[in-house]
């Protein structure tokens, strides 16, 4: 056998352990059996006896260095700031989003990139969107991620209301369900915006890992969104629920329509500030998977 075959099935046997090792910790859990991400997967939600159907999924198996699916994914352009104030320019090249290993890789570049429109830039990363491929009322919403750390670094997975070119930020109502500020080494947060309660105003509650290296691992990050409630989970563990008597008095509850899904790794910005020089790059934002239910 050549070597290049057996370092092929090494790999192969590599990635199969690992999946299996998921569908274990998936299991512990949630306290369920966790069938192919094809069937029509049912979980217990943590604390409750309700179960949820597996609606639509990417585990992102594809080739090494492939896009992501596009039946299934937006990988956006663009460096005006984002509404943020970011610094970065995202492409859609494979340097900056690509499927590597079973995971998505979602990577930030330090490096002086001159976009279509003659702007200049110094750093570039990526962001994905389901807009117009799919979106959901209600669900459980999760994905699997490994988070970079740095300050400058703003990883997230959150979603808009399919609304949005309609009804424009913040009355679409945005759901965050997970934000992390990079020089925060040990938290992050879960947020919902809606008109009267959006930017710094927003309904934040934040979770604090145990582990201060979190970055270092994998992490499962979750919202149960029923019609009146958004519930937000680490690991299982519940941290934040979210109920209409929280907003500010007269605001409406704009949670109530389809959302879609949204992976990003910003660079700069309101939230985590400017990179230091102490930042290292490049950094990898890594998803392992993205998974959406509806209750049984």
């Amino acid at each position: 056998m050549s070597g290049e075959i057996i370092a092929e099935s090494i790999n192969s046997l590599q990635n199969i352990m690992r999946r299996l090792r998921f569908r274990a910790a998936f299991i512990l859990a949630f306290g369920c059996v966790q069938v192919s991400s094809e069937a029509q997967s049912q979980l217990k939600s943590p604390g409750q006896a309700a179960k949820w159907v597996l609606t639509w999924s990417d585990e992102f198996e594809g080739s090494s260095g492939s896009r992501p699916d596009p039946a299934k994914w937006v990988v956006e352009s663009g460096g005006s700031g984002w509404g943020n104030d970011e610094l970065e320019y995202y492409t859609d090249r494979s340097k900056n989003v690509r499927q590597q290993d079973g995971n998505l890789v979602i990577e930030a570049v330090k490096e002086k990139f001159v976009a279509p429109d003659h702007t200049h830039h110094d750093y570039t990363s990526g962001r994905l969107k389901t807009q117009g491929r799919f979106s959901q009322e209600y669900g459980r919403f999760e994905a699997r991620i490994k988070v970079p750390h740095g300050k400058g670094l703003w990883p997230a997975f959150w979603m808009l209301g399919e609304n949005f070119p309609s009804a424009d930020w913040p009355a679409c109502g945005e759901i965050d369900i997970m934000e992390k500020g990079g020089s925060e080494p040990s938290t992050i947060s879960g947020s919902m915006h809606g008109p009267g309660y959006s930017d710094g105003n927003a309904l934040t509650s934040t979770y604090t890992f145990p582990d201060a290296h979190f970055a270092e691992h994998f992490h499962v990050f979750a919202v149960e969104w029923e019609a009146r409630s958004v519930r937000f989970f680490v690991d299982g563990k519940l941290y934040a629920t979210k109920v209409p008597a929280e907003l500010p008095p007269g605001k409406p509850w704009v949670f109530d329509h389809p959302f879609f899904i949204i992976l990003n790794l910003a660079v700069g910005g309101k939230l985590p500030g400017n990179p230091s020089k102490s930042t290292v790059f490049p950094q990898q934002m890594l998803v392992d998977y993205v998974r959406v239910y509806s209750r049984k």
